[in-house]
């Protein structure tokens, strides 16, 4: 996400000479705006946006100026907060601090130059706290993609179900009307990205309905636990990550991680997971039977959940409006691009799944269908939604 900067610097209180003064001396260095009371600053922040500073006094009528800078804190958490105040009473301080993170504390009178002083540090501040929140942002999504490329690439087939698991998850927690959104909508996608360190011949057994060792069984099992080892040091990814972790976790307590976490003590996202994953596996499409198949074990589900998702698409069936709208091309493997996402499979003639159906494609992707190319020929055409605007040249694809 990019980000504006702003340099704007709020001052209030209930003093219009003060004020008058401070915006005077300096408003020539800075973008200076004023009000006489927290309530009205407030309002400023709700309705034209964070601001880089806030300098409140701290006896006002109505709100003070820490219960002004507390609500600040909660509203804009990256603006630089200050305040200004006759009251040199310790306690004061020490609250200011604690209750808004107070950067700077003055005691009137301020002489302007140590206020504009504290100004520019403020502003560096603010700027350094967008600019690593704007860096960190980046980087999660960087990683995030990464990770679903070398899914869509090892496991074709777990990442078709993911394209289903986020569609999904993001359904019912809107109906949930749960706030971390993000985090729940990666970790549909990333559910099963612990199944890429599973061998090979494990994977065949699984997918041919073969019987597993016990061995074989105890490396399935703690795929959560691998994807849960390789999520958790990315930034901001520790909370998802325990998500996925607890996945296959009963509402019981039952099944993996065999721990003492049961019921509610479940992460939000683990009790959707297995609801959602188990739905999946039984239908593309879920309807009465599939659910009934469910409910046989009800136990091992967050009841409000499976109800949630049960209504969600047995009474409204949910349809995918946005991919209904947008338009689908029939193209060759050569005019490919990245940024274009996959309408259907691509499979090579002899029936082999190479991407699936909802991949986006990514430059790796299209460098695998090259060489994927040169020992095997491709279905074709192959259905696609192409990005707007082109993110690249058309790919050269070997024929």
């Amino acid at each position: 996400m990019s980000i504006s900067m702003t340099n704007k610097v709020l001052f209030i209180d209930d003093d219009l000479n003060i004020l008058a003064s401070f915006k005077r001396r300096l408003g020539r260095r800075f973008d200076i705006a004023t009000v006489p009371g927290g309530e009205q600053g407030l309002e400023v922040l709700e309705q034209d946006g964070p601001v880089a500073i806030v300098i409140s006094d701290q006896r006002m009528p109505g709100m003070d100026g820490i219960q002004f800078l507390g609500e600040v804190k909660k509203l804009a958490p990256d603006t630089v907060r200050m305040m200004l105040t006759g009251n040199t009473d310790l306690t004061t301080a020490i609250k200011a601090v604690n209750e808004g993170s107070i950067f700077r504390f003055f005691t009137k009178p301020c002489p302007p130059e140590d206020m504009a002083q504290a100004i520019e540090a403020g502003l560096k501040q603010y700027n350094l706290v967008r600019s690593e929140r704007d860096l960190l942002e980046h980087t999660l999504a960087g990683s995030v993609k990464v990770l679903i490329d070398v899914l869509s690439l090892v496991n074709p087939e777990a990442f078709r179900t993911t394209r289903l698991l986020r569609n999904w998850m993001r359904r019912a927690a809107d109906r949930l009307n749960l706030s971390n959104t993000w985090e729940l909508d990666i970790a549909a996608m990333l559910s099963p990205i612990g199944l890429i360190t599973i061998p090979d011949e494990v994977h065949s057994k699984v997918q041919d309905g073969a019987e597993l060792s016990k061995i074989d069984r105890e490396i399935y099992q703690r795929a959560p636990e691998a994807a849960r080892n390789l999520i958790s040091n990315i930034p901001r990814m520790k909370t998802l990550s325990e998500m996925i972790y607890y996945q296959n976790k009963g509402f019981d307590g039952s099944g993996f991680p065999d721990d003492w976490i049961a019921g509610k003590d479940i992460p939000i996202g683990g009790r959707l997971l297995k609801v959602l994953i188990d739905v999946a596996a039984l239908s593309d499409e879920p309807g009465q039977a599939a659910f009934a198949e469910l409910e046989k074990n009800a136990h091992l589900y967050d009841p409000e959940i499976l109800q949630v998702v049960r209504d969600l698409w047995i009474d409204e069936n949910a349809p995918d409006v946005a991919a209904r709208t947008e338009e689908v091309e029939k193209i060759i493997a050569g005019s490919l691009r990245a940024g274009a996402r996959l309408v259907s499979d691509i499979e090579t003639e002899d029936g082999r799944l190479v991407l699936a159906a909802g991949s986006e494609i990514s430059q790796a992707q299209i460098e695998r269908l090259w060489n994927i190319r040169r020992y095997r020929k491709l279905k074709e055409p192959l259905h696609v939604i192409q990005p707007k605007a082109p993110s690249a040249e058309p790919a050269k694809v070997s024929s």
